[in-house]
């Protein structure tokens, strides 16, 4: 019996190991940002590799997610505040077909881009881990930060750290 446990614990082992190898690479800071093409809810592609030259700011969110949703009116005020030439704010909603179409319905206000990822393939590749999730790039397709939870993100130091970048 020990015997078959021990093999069982060792083909168990690596699978694990051999498994590990297999999920989609963790994106950090420093590591070029996947590139994407998602449309927006009024029907326009945006691909973040055509975005070189601003900073653009990708934030992984969804409607039944309180946090994703109590963000969203400082990531508004937020695209109100930097200018658009130089920056993109781009809002990838994980939700299936009809939650969108529901958001559609029912919100005002956000001008901000919106992409459907009801598919949630552009999350896969940046293999986020919950929601919210952030990641700013900057004018040469780099993540130079990536925020895993909720930020206030027209708090003073929110719109310097973006402004930096939009100046280097």
């Amino acid at each position: 019996m020990k015997k078959i446990l021990r093999f069982a614990l060792i083909i168990c082992l690596l699978l694990t190991i051999l498994a590990c190898g297999q999920g989609p690479a963790v994106v950090n800071v420093g590591d070029p940002a996947p590139d994407f093409s998602l449309k927006d809810l009024e029907g326009k592609t945006w691909v973040l590799s055509e975005l070189k030259g601003q900073v653009v700011f990708i934030n992984f969110w969804a409607t039944w997610c309180p946090p994703c949703m109590k963000e969203l009116p400082s990531m508004q005020k937020l695209y109100e505040t930097l200018p658009g030439d130089k920056f993109k704010m781009l809002a990838v909603l994980n939700n299936d077909k009809p939650a969108v179409a529901n958001f559609i319905a029912n919100q005002n206000g956000f001008a901000m881009p919106i992409l459907d990822d009801s598919q949630q393939l552009t999350g896969s590749k940046y293999a986020i881990t919950g929601l919210p999730e952030t990641f700013i790039v900057d004018k040469q397709g780099i993540v130079r930060e990536k925020v895993i939870g909720p930020a206030q993100w027209d708090s003073p130091d929110s719109v310097q750290m973006i402004s930096n970048l939009i100046n280097q």
